[in-house]
């Protein structure tokens, strides 16, 4: 079975990529097992809790993610380089990741058959 990886790499609620990503994974996982999902650069952004959407009159998708684990998407990293440039930890997202190095990651994605990023 192929492996697939989901990347985040936006800002939540500058752009739909966000709403889009956590769709696309949650789609797929009904048809495959293999998932990782990557949380890169302002990605870590993504899942944080508290975020308040109605001054931009935007979704709050953010609580889309706790489905992940209905669908027993347990591989979730979080780049630790990223979370500490913007003074965040794991404990600030909605789910629960390892927060990895960089190095991890490209090794974690070279696992990968099929990338996606949002």
């Amino acid at each position: 079975m192929k492996t697939l990886g989901f990347i985040f790499k936006s800002a939540p609620h500058m752009v739909n990529a966000g709403r889009e990503g956590t769709d696309a994974i949650l789609a797929t996982a009904a048809y495959c097992e293999q998932i990782k999902v990557f949380f890169l650069a302002d990605g870590v952004t993504q899942s944080l809790s508290g975020q308040q959407t109605s001054g931009i009159y935007s979704r709050d998708y953010s609580h889309s993610f706790k489905l992940f684990d209905l669908y027993d998407i347990e591989e979730i990293y979080f780049c630790e380089l990223s979370l500490k440039e913007r003074g965040l930890t794991v404990a600030d997202c909605l789910i629960e990741g390892d927060a990895v190095s960089p190095q991890v990651i490209r090794q974690q994605l070279a696992d990968c058959d099929q990338i996606m990023v949002f």
